[in-house]
């Protein structure tokens, strides 16, 4: 099964995820095999949050990987999405044509109930580093649709899902995550 899980930083908490890298890391190594796209979020130089797109047996299993994350634990995120997931572009961001580097990377989040909405892979899906629905723990009800790709600015971006579909649909800056080679 696959989770979106998306930590949102608690203001202020840049020192303090800073002092906590090396045990995220330590810890983010622990699922090297389950990852399919990690990173943060930011504002300019200041990280805003942490997604972890993974594949785990069960959703207990997901919610033990979102809340024992030691920079959770040490208080540094306000909150976390956690979602099931489906991964349409059936790879994982290492596999993505564009690179690591190169170009604005974003998340966009399409938040949202009823009526499923861009289910289908878009056109364009070289920019698409990883593009899936957001899920209810058993996976019946769709919840949104999370994309990470590249674009040339967050309208761009945005304009990877349908507007008028979603209750609210939020652009981030992102980048690739992991250790620094």
């Amino acid at each position: 099964m696959e989770f979106f899980c998306y930590h949102r930083d608690r203001a202020g908490s840049a020192t303090l995820r800073e002092e906590m890298r090396e045990d995220h890391w330590s810890y983010m190594d622990r699922y090297t095999k389950e990852l399919i796209a990690r990173g943060p979020t930011y504002v300019g130089d200041t990280p805003t949050g942490s997604v972890h797109i993974i594949d785990l047996p069960d959703p207990a299993t997901a919610r033990a990987f979102a809340f024992d994350e030691p920079t959770y634990q040490a208080g540094a995120y306000r909150d976390v999405l956690l979602r099931r997931w489906r991964n349409l572009l059936g790879r994982s961001m290492w596999d993505f044509p564009g690179g690591r580097t190169g170009g604005n990377r974003y998340l966009v989040l399409g938040l949202g109930s009823g009526q499923p909405a861009d289910l289908a892979v878009p056109a364009d899906r070289d920019e698409l580093i990883a593009y899936g629905p957001l899920l209810s723990d058993d996976g019946t009800a769709w919840l949104g649709t999370a994309a990470l790709l590249r674009a040339p600015d967050p309208e761009a971006a945005r304009a990877v899902l349908t507007p008028g579909r979603y209750a609210d649909i939020e652009v981030h800056n992102w980048q690739f995550g992991g250790r620094p080679s």
